[in-house]
This record gives structure tokens, sequence and C-alpha cells, in this order.
């Protein structure tokens, strides 16, 4: 499985639900920006592998829309020739803010223990860059 592959499929799932529009499960409205903003936590952490959240409690309708990210992940997997038995972490955390707007960040690890974290913001999500001083 190539690293570089699974970056790419957790950018793609979060970016998804970002949309709004959630192509990967079928067209499937939800506001995860909105929930989050909404609640006294601020965010939302969706764990792709089990389809469970932490942060603010997720509505009905986007805690499903979970659930069926998670239920479309091996076929997502195969797709990208990523074998979703050796991914460790796959979750990403939404929020917003007045300095960046809607903004998510996405966090994956491979059991060998390679890991990446990016942060994206923005509708579609753009890969937040740091100018180093």
């Amino acid at each position: 499985m190539k690293f570089g592959n699974l970056k790419s499929l957790g950018h793609n799932l979060a970016d998804s639900i970002a949309s709004s529009i959630g192509l990967f499960i079928g067209v499937y409205e939800m506001n995860i920006f909105a929930e989050a903003a909404a609640s006294n936590e601020g965010y939302i952490t969706v764990n792709f592998l089990s389809g469970t959240t932490i942060g603010a409690i997720p509505s009905e309708s986007l805690s499903r829309a979970i659930c069926l990210y998670r239920d479309e992940l091996p076929r997502l997997c195969v797709k990208h020739g990523i074998d979703v038995t050796k991914i460790k972490t796959l979750e990403a955390r939404f929020g917003t803010d007045q300095a960046y707007g809607p903004h998510f960040k996405v966090t994956v690890e491979t059991l060998q223990g390679k890991t990446s974290t990016d942060q994206y913001v923005g509708l579609p999500g753009k890969r937040l860059r740091r100018r180093k001083l």
C-alpha cells in the first residue's frame, strides 16, 4: 500500500463530508460544520474506521451518513489499492472559526506506525501550508 494513496483517501472522504453532499454514499445532504459550530465543543471528529465521533454529538442524520461512510470504506480502499486491514487511524476533525472559516484536519496512520496529519481550509478543502520563518 502506498502511503500517499491512504493520505489521498483520507482527504477525499473528509472533503466529501465537508461538501455537504456526500457523493461517496449517494447524494446525502448534511452540514457537519453547522453542527460543529452550534455545539459547545465546536468540533466533530469522525473516525471512518469505526463510524464513531467525538466532540459535538452529531444529529441522527449526520450519524447515519458517518455509518454509511464506514460501510463504504472497504470498497473505496480496494479502488485506491489500499488494504483496509493495514490502517490503524483514519479520521478527520471538522470545525469552523473566524480565522479560517470551515476547516478540517485529516489524520492517517498505518499499522507500521507511519502517520500524517494535514490541515485543510475552505470548501473544497485546500491544504493549509504554513510559511517557514
